[in-house]
């Protein structure tokens, strides 16, 4: 519920247009539909063990069993189909540079990856030119016109006031000469390596989730089957009570 809250609250403080033409790069939008979704699934889990509701269990342990097999089978696909993978994540990072500048989830979700990573833009640093206000275009009137966000520059040591405009003008540099103010190298790159710097950590945490979900599932039959001869039980009594030679 936490989760929808903080979902809901961030795309009513949204312009309507900008919300809606950012849609599918929107971490709001991702917020809503997880908290939504956790809460169905909690929500059917805890009421069907409370109650001894077949129905809600067994909605419970079939809901848990399509998202365990979903994950499994994203995580076989991403692994099997890289390249295509790796495409689908260009544009998803190339559809969030177009609309860096409508959505402040999002603009803050980028610098935060940039910075981390140590990176700028999807394949390099001249991707920002899709954006906007960042174009390279003559007739662009932006202030920002062929510069890169300032999550992109390079840190400076003991820099007590951030600057915001460090990065103004970078894109009509070549890479030796943008290399000594931002960083240059893409940030897709950056996450591969990263990933496969880190995948003994990112297995730990796959089966993490992946061990409550199937343990959800099975004490949820488990409870299911308890029910089910409690039933019979009962209706084997109410037979024999109603026979008179019991």
């Amino acid at each position: 519920m936490v989760m929808v809250a903080v979902g809901v609250y961030a795309r009513l403080m949204k312009h309507a247009e900008a919300a809606l033409a950012c849609l599918a790069v929107d971490p709001a939008i991702l917020l809503i539909v997880v908290g939504v979704l956790m809460f169905l699934l909690t929500f059917c889990g805890c009421i069907g063990s409370l109650r001894e509701n077949i129905c809600l269990l067994q909605t419970s342990s079939l809901c848990l069993t399509i998202v365990f097999l979903l994950q499994l089978a994203a995580g076989v696909l991403g692994f099997v189909f890289s390249d295509k993978a790796r495409g689908k994540v260009s544009e998803i990072i190339n559809n969030a540079i177009v609309h860096y500048r409508d959505d402040l989830d999002l603009q803050n979700l980028i610098d935060f990856g940039q910075k981390k990573f140590g990176c700028c833009g999807g394949i390099s640093y001249k991707d920002w030119s899709l954006n906007m206000y960042f174009n390279c275009s003559e007739d662009n009137p932006s202030r920002e016109r062929c510069s890169v966000p300032y999550s992109c520059c390079l840190p400076t040591p003991n820099q007590a006031v951030i600057n915001t405009m460090c990065g103004q003008g970078m894109q009509a540099l070549d890479y030796l000469e943008a290399s000594k103010v931002i960083y240059t190298n893409g940030c897709i790159d950056r996450l591969v390596n990263w990933i496969h710097s880190n995948l003994f950590v990112l297995g730990g945490v796959a089966l993490g989730l992946a061990i409550p979900q199937l343990v959800g599932i099975l004490l949820s039959m488990i409870l299911v089957s308890q029910i089910k001869d409690q039933i019979k039980l009962q209706l084997y009594n109410q037979q024999h009570r109603a026979d008179p030679w019991y």
